[in-house]
């Protein structure tokens, strides 16, 4: 889920709630010229089924008026643009808001086959100038064979960006994070959302109340057809999986190749069908899943950031600093929060574990803490950049689903979790914003289901954080005949060309380059 880019501090996959990266760049000036200024609209009137949408045709759209990007360090060939889109889709001829998009042609014409769309994690990560960083890693035959496509979705970046205008306070890591106290109480997990979600209502416009999943994938296939594109390809990777697969059950015969990478359960098994609430509860077996990785490395005869001889030392160390955590936190000069408590210890640990790459920093921050040290502050995040994150996530969960608003449902999720999930001692259960969000979901969320066409490859990492193996297993099961599963024998987030294996690369280059997907589900050691 949602996290900030290598060497900035981490609001919340991106990348991440889901394993989102948050691009530096997303609160620059728009690409083009800016959409006209949103007027007010209704927030509460029903959207339509979430079945057969009708809120895009395949007419031709007004051909898009590509330019040079805002930003520095890009592609020379990437160009940008602006597709109009509702701002409410239950009333489409209200006012217009500007989706930013960018594209890179395909290297070889003769060989082209359309346009691959990136999705970024989050939610409140975009990909706008994705294509120019991490599409340059695609295979050169991926390369040659698509134009590749970023956007920014609906209020990031530099699509419309909205902002909930939080106190400086509220933006801190164990704050959107929703860390119960050293006790498990939840009281101040309450007083944040009710500050967080009267702030939003104050400050983040009318679009506020029209950002969704569903929104974002009709969204998407606005931009689709302003691409002149009759079908799309695309690569959804965590939060962007999901969206993936909401805009694939949407519009099930304008999906050409479909790549759900690291995926969160869009069933929402874990929470009566509410994915967005089972999106944070996925924490508990993901980190435990996860985890046992860590501590094999920390405790591997040689490495210099051994922690312990054997992999239960590693854990009964990290629960027993934890608690210590709790009770002495060590002041940390210049973080956010400015000292080194037992919950910042664990939310550092879950970032550690989205990349294993970041393991030997969160051994020596635990080696340092033992001794009642820290190591240099981390570099913040830009403020601005934070609070539009923190606005589009907050946004996308409550208005994805209902939410309980009484503080003992939480209460009584936390107890359960912190007894039968140490690790993450209550978080994934406790009371985010959405607990007292001002409006309710303008439809209900949209079932994954078999019915449409066979065109989803699903690439998965067997541990990963925040979008644990279950969660796919789920999302494969709902599909049916329509997809074909990658399990990797790997630890972290993000699978395809990031922490998954050369196995599981080639068999999703394969399906993009030639529309080949394994006979059956494969597991790739």
């Amino acid at each position: 889920m949602m996290k900030t880019k290598r060497k900035t501090a981490l609001l919340g996959a991106s990348g991440v709630l889901l394993g989102l990266t948050l691009p530096v760049a997303a609160t620059a000036a728009p690409a083009v010229t800016a959409a006209p200024a949103a007027t007010a609209a209704s927030a509460t009137r029903a959207a339509p089924a979430a079945t057969a949408d009708p809120h895009t045709s395949l007419a031709s759209h007004t051909p898009l008026t590509w330019g040079p990007c805002e930003g520095s360090g890009l592609d020379p060939r990437q160009k940008c643009a602006t597709v109009h889109v509702p701002l409410d889709y239950a009333d489409p001829g209200s006012a217009r808001i500007g989706i930013a998009v960018s594209r890179i042609p395909a290297e070889r014409p003769a060989v082209r086959r359309g346009s691959l769309l990136m999705i970024a994690g989050g939610p409140g990560g975009g990909s706008l100038d994705e294509i120019s960083g991490k599409g340059q890693r695609l295979p050169q035959a991926v390369r040659d064979a698509y134009d590749l496509v970023g956007f920014d979705p609906r209020g990031v970046g530099r699509s419309s960006p909205v902002s909930c205008g939080l106190d400086r306070a509220d933006l801190a890591q164990t704050r959107f994070w929703p860390w119960p106290a050293a006790d498990g109480s939840v009281d101040e997990n309450m007083a944040t959302a009710r500050r967080t979600a009267a702030a939003c209502e104050r400050n983040g416009g009318d679009l506020i109340r029209h950002i969704s999943t569903a929104n974002n994938a009709r969204d998407i296939d606005r931009v689709r057809a302003a691409l002149g594109e009759r079908k799309l390809s695309a690569w959804g990777v965590s939060y962007g999986a999901y969206a993936g697969a909401v805009h694939n059950e949407l519009f099930p015969h304008r999906t050409d190749r479909l790549v759900l990478d690291s995926n969160p359960d869009a069933t929402g098994a874990r929470s009566g069908g509410q994915f967005a609430r089972g999106a944070w509860a996925a924490f508990e077996t993901g980190v435990e899943d996860t985890f046992p990785a860590f501590a094999e490395w920390a405790s591997a005869p040689g490495n210099p950031d051994r922690l312990a001889d054997t992999a239960a030392g590693v854990r009964a160390l990290f629960l027993r600093l934890a608690a210590r955590l709790d009770r002495e936190p060590v002041p940390w000069p210049g973080a956010d929060p400015a000292e080194l408590n037992g919950n910042v210890l664990r939310q550092t640990m879950v970032y550690a574990l989205y990349e294993p790459d970041e393991f030997p920093a969160l051994a020596r921050l635990i080696r340092a803490a033992q001794k009642g040290e820290v190591p240099p502050a981390p570099e913040p995040a830009p403020e601005a950049l934070l609070q539009n994150g923190l606005a589009v996530a907050v946004a996308t969960f409550c208005n994805d689903g209902d939410w309980p608003t009484e503080a003992a449902v939480y209460e009584e999720g936390v107890a359960r979790s912190r007894a039968a999930y140490p690790l993450t001692a209550g978080m994934p259960r406790n009371a985010t914003a959405c607990a007292a969000w001002p409006t309710h979901p303008q439809s209900a969320p949209v079932r994954i289901t078999d019915r449409g066409p066979s065109t989803v490859l699903l690439v998965q990492n067997e541990r990963d954080p925040a979008t644990p193996l279950s969660g796919a297993r789920a999302v494969r099961a709902a599909l049916g005949q329509r997809a074909v599963m990658v399990t990797v024998d790997a630890t972290g987030h993000d699978a395809y060309l990031g922490n998954g294996n050369a196995c599981g690369d080639r068999a999703v280059t394969r399906y993009l380059v030639t529309g080949h997907r394994p006979a059956g589900d494969k597991y790739c050691r």
